[in-house]
């Protein structure tokens, strides 16, 4: 059985406060939906000051995810590490895993927005060394024991639900990250389909006497829209695409390696990419795919529609999978 991801940042170019509650209701909605259908995971995202309304705050976003749900995860890829302060992070982390019974998994990245860091008043040179001390951080403070912070004595409650630890993976598509997730005996999570560097991580692993593992994209990993005519949505949904395919190519610089990052310029070059796709339900079944990621409300998609695609996917895509 595939895993199933349903992938929600609440981007929405221009809305007004009233078109985003609407949007993030909805949202929360969807996610009901999709846990009642045996949906496996709700991806969300972290970014900071961007104009088309994209969320900031993917813990928050978890937590009511969990009060409407019984089942299925919660995966924050990524939240963005040194921007956040390592103590109340291990206790936000902590509260979300047990609230929802161990279904929070987080993936640990450093970015690549100085203009991100810059907003927090972050230092952008020192994002590797905050990074390690968020996840050294965090780690001891899950323990429920005293531990040194800053030359001071603390601890952390309540413990988490989960034993040791909430899943926590370290995210990034360079050596440093393989490194300090091999460091710390955590589990990898390469930001594109990067042989190579889950194979630079494990050796990493065997010099630092650590266990892990690796959660790496497959090498195709499209962004998925479910519609009866595909060249009619096309059409006329294009520019949600195009939106969002653009935003991330004007932050991605060319070392920059992701499993969605975009070269096009115009909607017909991104059908033709095939980062997004909108495929019938008969398509999306025959295509074989490990992971599935649907993303219904892309780039300020309107909410009907955006139904529209979870509805196809729930009831027409899913039960052919489960056979």
């Amino acid at each position: 059985m595939p895993v199933t991801v349903v992938r929600f940042n609440l981007v929405a170019p221009g809305a007004t406060p009233a078109e985003l509650g609407a949007r993030y209701r909805a949202a929360l909605e969807m996610a009901a939906y999709a846990d009642r259908h045996g949906i496996t995971t709700v991806q969300t995202e972290e970014h900071h000051g961007v104009a088309n309304n994209w969320l900031p705050s993917p813990f928050a976003f978890a937590a009511a995810v969990f009060g409407a749900t019984s089942r299925i995860a919660v995966t924050v890829s990524a939240v963005i590490g040194p921007l956040h302060d390592p103590l109340r992070m291990a206790e936000e982390m902590a509260v979300l895993d047990l609230l929802s019974g161990g279904r929070l998994v987080t993936v640990a990245g450093i970015g690549y927005r100085p203009e991100e860091y810059a907003l927090f008043d972050v230092d952008w040179k020192r994002r590797g060394k905050l990074q390690d001390e968020l996840l050294e951080t965090l780690l001891k403070a899950w323990t429920g024991e005293e531990f040194e912070y800053r030359g001071r004595t603390v601890r952390v409650t309540p413990r988490p639900f989960t034993e040791p630890h909430p899943l926590l993976l370290v995210g990034g598509s360079s050596k440093a990250a393989a490194r300090r997730a091999a460091r710390l005996g955590l589990p990898f999570f390469p930001s594109a389909h990067l042989p190579e560097l889950e194979a630079y991580y494990m050796e990493r692993l065997v010099e630092y006497g650590t266990e892990g593992w690796t959660m790496m994209p497959t090498a195709e990993t499209p962004l998925l829209h479910i519609a009866e005519d595909p060249g009619r949505a096309w059409a006329t949904y294009g520019e949600h695409f195009l939106h969002e395919a653009r935003t991330y190519a004007s932050w991605q610089s060319g070392d920059i390696r992701s499993a969605v990052k975009s070269a096009a310029t115009t909607v017909d070059e991104l059908r033709a990419e095939g980062v997004y796709r909108i495929l019938t339900p008969e398509e999306c079944g025959e295509q074989g795919f490990d992971n599935l990621v649907l993303h219904p409300l892309v780039g300020g998609m309107p909410l009907e529609e955006g139904w529209r695609s979870l509805r196809l996917f729930a009831e027409r895509v899913l039960p052919g999978l489960e056979g």
